[in-house]
């Protein structure tokens, strides 16, 4: 490991996009590509159709949708202690490795609510509830408020969400369907015990293989972990060092693809919270300060578009009660070239389709 060679803003950029599948559409398998990129953020319990349909060829959101009912993908809190869809196996590989950012935040807030409590007996307690049948934590917190009925009933249930590996279960997830947030753990659901493999350096270097290059503290914001330092520096031999425009430390795999500035980066449009733009501390590499201001409405995200390869604007689709008739609605952040506006044009005709076939589309520029 030699160089400390000086990475452009857009450098960094084209190689987030290729690692992220957002260069060109990629032929992999829905599968391999939610375990390359490490899971895919789903706060919205829809945002992993969207995502993968933006990355992948030909994705067929019924056949995703199938798998994730057949237990071959679920939703858990992982990263930062918010809902991913992963893989079964990885959820069984990554809860582990990532419990440390589940507890923190617990002790900090809802652990001040419970002084007392034997959380042990708590978490016991919700295990048995919810691998009797999943249950909501409203549900939960009820049922665990009649044994302990001086405590605080959201916090009884967060001592779950927080302990436990538990999955969201179906229909919440699925294909234009919905449902309540019903929960279980994962050992239940998937028929199958967690790894017993806690070092994070495995998933420091799938990170650096979805995310990179990237500094310790953007893999440290990104997973939710602390001290990682430690581990960059373990795995010093095998990374290679680069410097961003301001001088920060970046890491990368020796291999890893890191396009010129100049390679084209097609419209793209992504959901809410996409693993594209929370993946660093430093979210420059794909939107500026005064982009992310605008990609909030209060304290939601809003879904956006990317116009070579930077968020520049957001979208929504608005579709009537039988989705007879869909409109889709851009709301640039600033002047788009007329190469642009078109790409766009014809990269939402194509979403328009995925989201609402057979209805009569119209698209509108705010």
């Amino acid at each position: 490991m030699t160089t400390t060679r000086r990475l452009s803003l857009r450098e960094l950029n084209r190689a987030l996009l290729d690692r992220q599948l957002l260069l060109r559409r990629s032929a992999m398998d829905a599968g391999a590509a939610v375990e390359h990129l490490v899971g895919l953020q789903t706060q919205v319990p829809g945002n992993h159709y969207t995502a993968l349909w933006s990355r992948l060829e030909g994705f067929d959101p019924d056949a995703f949708s199938r798998r994730f009912e057949a237990r071959e993908f679920v939703r858990i809190s992982l990263q930062r202690s918010t809902i991913h869809t992963v893989t079964a196996r990885d959820c069984l590989a990554l809860r582990p490795v990532l419990r440390p950012g589940h507890e923190r935040p617990f002790r900090s807030a809802w652990g001040k609510r419970l002084t007392g409590v034997d959380l042990d007996r708590v978490a016991a307690r919700a295990r048995e509830l919810v691998e009797q049948r999943p249950r909501t934590f409203q549900e939960l917190g009820a049922e665990l408020g009649e044994e302990w009925p001086d405590a605080d009933r959201p916090a009884l249930a967060q001592v779950a969400r927080h302990a436990l590996a538990l999955v969201q279960v179906p229909p919440r997830g699925l294909w234009q369907r919905g449902g309540a947030a019903r929960h279980t753990t994962a050992e239940s659901w998937l028929g199958a015990e967690q790894s017993d493999d806690t070092a994070p350096d495995g998933l420091v270097l799938r990170y650096l293989a979805a995310f990179g290059p990237a500094s310790v503290k953007d893999a440290q914001m990104w997973s939710g972990l602390t001290r990682l330092r430690e581990v960059f520096d373990r795995l010093l031999p095998r990374l290679e060092r680069f410097q961003d425009a301001n001088g920060v430390e970046l890491f990368d795999l020796p291999d890893a693809p890191r396009p010129g500035e100049d390679v084209r980066a097609p419209a793209r449009f992504l959901p809410e919270y996409d693993n594209l733009f929370i993946g660093h501390a430093d979210r420059s590499r794909v939107i500026s300060a005064v982009a992310k201001a605008r990609t909030w409405a209060g304290n939601r995200g809003l879904p956006v578009f990317l116009a070579d390869g930077f968020v520049r604007g957001v979208w929504r689709i608005d579709a009537d009660a039988r989705r007879t008739a869909a409109t889709l609605t851009l709301t640039p952040f600033d002047r788009l070239t007329t190469a642009e506006r078109d790409g766009l044009a014809a990269e939402g005709a194509r979403l328009l389709t995925f989201h609402t076939p057979g209805a009569v589309h119209d698209l509108r520029w705010e």
